[in-house]
């Protein structure tokens, strides 16, 4: 795409963020609205999200054995061919008012799809990043992907919304499955493994092995990585139970169930965030010694926002705070991205990372349906409350992750490369020596 092999990689990436935002991001604003449409009602809906968690954490580990075996452009283009498939299994099931078990189905295999992506695309970016000499710090590639993927998420939200609104609630699926068809083809032509070597003579067994080994020593050994991943169950079960509900929840407020088009204004905004976030977050780093202090500090202000929003009984007053919660959360995740990678060897970068977003799918499987059913009972109201309190439980992992004094942890705006490999002292031993075989959300 361009004759600078750093900036190639990055363009690349950018790209390929673009088009699956903007595929996936066509339904985010009428998801749970489609589920309900279908005949399921809040429990069931939000039952129905949490099986495609459940997909996310039953294939991790399988997913991630294919990207360090095969290739993370292998692991990619399997992740866009399997979402085509199974976005039009969720139209046949919608046209079926299908029961809930075959929403269970559709929804595994939806997160099967996105669990190719997880950890392969991020390692497949920092590894070609390093392999063709890449000077600057990470949070400015992952905060341009956060711009580029939340204009991607805006319009495709937006979009979705009012063209349900305009035609039937299964139009934005068919948009979806038609981008996904273009991803495939943007993948197969530009993205290249660079600065990693697949090891396709491992066989499956050693390969899950590894992966599990990986997995415990390049993370769970780690403690600040650990303190974390503890920390993601709350943190991103909450987050999906929330990106979902706020669309519903939006409707009942507003007063009108019927205005799809408001209902997107929920996806809109995490995604006007995920712009704001993307195009800030260089600047809001200098405010921070450390990375974790961001963190922490995001973790206690998202705790008072989401009380608010459950306790405050305005449609403005909520539109305007979930802005705030969503903004926060666009800011501190590129930070939260290069702390981790900067503590991971590029051997198991892949599959720690696809670890830690099993931590966090396996928060939504619980959480979810939990907060779902609370809203059945009490209302969506109390149950942005009891989110608010399960978020809390995060904080004290990044306190404890604080402590650690990792490497990855001071902020410097000093000239000059920023590390993307961890420090010799970090690496774990065993992990990449010759001798040794080993491998690497919103819907």
């Amino acid at each position: 795409m361009t004759s600078d092999p750093t900036r190639s990689v990055e363009r690349t990436y950018l790209v390929l963020t673009l088009l699956t935002t903007l595929a996936a991001s066509f339904i985010w604003g009428i998801n749970t609205l489609f589920l309900l449409d279908a005949g399921l009602n809040n429990a069931e809906a939000f039952a129905a999200n949490a099986f495609f968690t459940v997909g996310q954490v039953i294939f991790e580990v399988p997913t991630g054995v294919v990207a360090d075996t095969r290739g993370r452009r292998f692991s990619y283009v399997l992740g866009a061919a399997t979402l085509l498939v199974s976005t039009l299994l969720y139209l046949v099931m919608w046209q079926l008012h299908a029961a809930l078990w075959g929403w269970a189905i559709a929804s595994i295999l939806l997160g099967l799809g996105f669990t190719f992506f997880s950890g392969a695309t991020e390692a497949w970016l920092v590894d070609a990043l390093n392999a063709t000499g890449f000077q600057g710090h990470l949070e400015h590639v992952f905060g341009r992907a956060q711009t580029v993927g939340g204009a991607a998420m805006l319009v495709g939200s937006v979009a979705g919304g009012f063209v349900a609104q305009l035609t039937n609630l299964g139009v934005p699926y068919v948009l979806r499955a038609a981008l996904l068809g273009v991803t495939l083809i943007v993948a197969l032509r530009y993205m290249r493994d660079l600065g990693f070597t697949p090891q396709r003579n491992v066989s499956p067994v050693a390969a899950v092995r590894n992966v599990i080994r990986g997995s415990v020593d390049g993370g769970f050994r780690k403690p600040p990585v650990r303190w974390l991943m503890l920390a993601a169950p709350f943190s991103f079960g909450v987050g999906i139970y929330v990106f979902y509900a706020s669309q519903p929840y939006l409707l009942e407020l507003f007063g009108n169930k019927s205005a799809y088009g408001i209902a997107g204004l929920a996806a809109a905004i995490v995604a006007g965030a995920g712009i704001v976030g993307g195009l800030l977050v260089s600047r809001v780093r200098r405010f921070f010694r450390r990375r974790t202090d961001a963190l922490i500090l995001g973790g206690i202000i998202n705790v008072a926002v989401l009380a608010a929003i459950g306790l405050i009984g305005s449609f403005w007053l909520a539109l305007a705070l979930l802005t705030g919660w969503a903004l926060v959360f666009a800011i501190t995740g590129p930070m939260r991205q290069a702390f981790m990678n900067g503590l991971i060897p590029s051997e198991q970068r892949a599959t720690v990372l696809s670890f830690d977003s099993l931590m966090g799918s396996a928060g939504g499987v619980v959480i979810q349906p939990g907060l779902g059913r609370a809203a059945d009972v009490y209302s969506y109201g109390a149950s942005f409350v009891i989110a608010a309190a399960v978020e809390a439980l995060a904080i004290p992992f990044g306190i404890l992750a604080r402590r650690e004094h990792a490497s990855s942890d001071p902020i410097s705006d000093e000239a000059g490369p920023e590390r993307l490999v961890p420090e010799p002292d970090l690496a774990v031993p065993g992990i990449g020596d010759p001798g040794i075989s080993d491998p690497t959300h919103s819907r």
